[in-house]
């Protein structure tokens, strides 16, 4: 009884880590947009042959998209195309895709990297034009629909960008970046108000 005690006041003098997501709670709002961090998620890098990418779909429970500048999301997974043998894949379910990659034998690389990225949300009638004010890809409707995902630039920083409706953008940066991207979306967002 004595050690369990000694034991329980030991670990509650132990300093403990508590892991912070950049710019937690950041929102900005503009007349016709807001600007906000998203909630930490889970994310992959993933890399696989055309020959594997069938039972790593089955494992990640999402169809991963063939075709360039293309998305497909289901039961909170997201998997983003990115290049003929690359995608991001985004949980915001609180499961572990790369847990899930782990199961598959076909060949693949699986990189765990949630600590690496955070996600920025730009919502309402002006954000096509927010982002645009620092990415020069045609986000018009008929270019980049609903579901289209592309890496580009925004600025100086290298983005993921997925449109998540007519009116919604999710970028993605390194957390290194996460306050120079910020800061720029809500500069752009104080700007497509005027």
């Amino acid at each position: 009884m004595a050690k369990a005690a000694a034991k329980t006041k030991a670990a509650a003098a132990a300093p403990s880590v508590e892991r912070r997501p950049a710019l937690a709670g950041r929102t900005v709002s503009a007349l016709g947009v807001k600007v906000e961090m998203l909630p930490p998620a889970e994310r992959i890098s993933l890399r696989a042959p055309q020959a594997s990418v069938a039972a790593l779909s089955k494992a990640l429970g999402v169809t991963l998209p063939a075709k360039p500048k293309t998305s497909a999301t289901k039961d909170g997974r997201m998997a983003l195309w990115l290049g003929p043998d690359e995608w991001l894949i985004v949980d915001e379910a609180g499961n572990d895709p790369l847990a899930d990659c782990a199961k598959v034998t076909a060949l693949h690389s699986a990189v765990g990297i949630s600590h690496r990225n955070v996600a920025i949300s730009v919502t309402g009638p002006a954000a096509s034009m927010t982002v645009n004010s620092g990415c020069p890809q045609d986000l018009s409707l008929e270019a980049f629909p609903v579901g289209a995902a592309s890496r580009t630039i925004l600025g100086k920083s290298e983005i993921v960008l997925l449109r998540t409706a007519a009116d919604a953008f999710r970028v993605e940066c390194w957390r290194s970046f996460a306050d120079y991207v910020f800061t720029l979306l809500s500069e752009a967002a104080s700007d497509a108000a005027n």
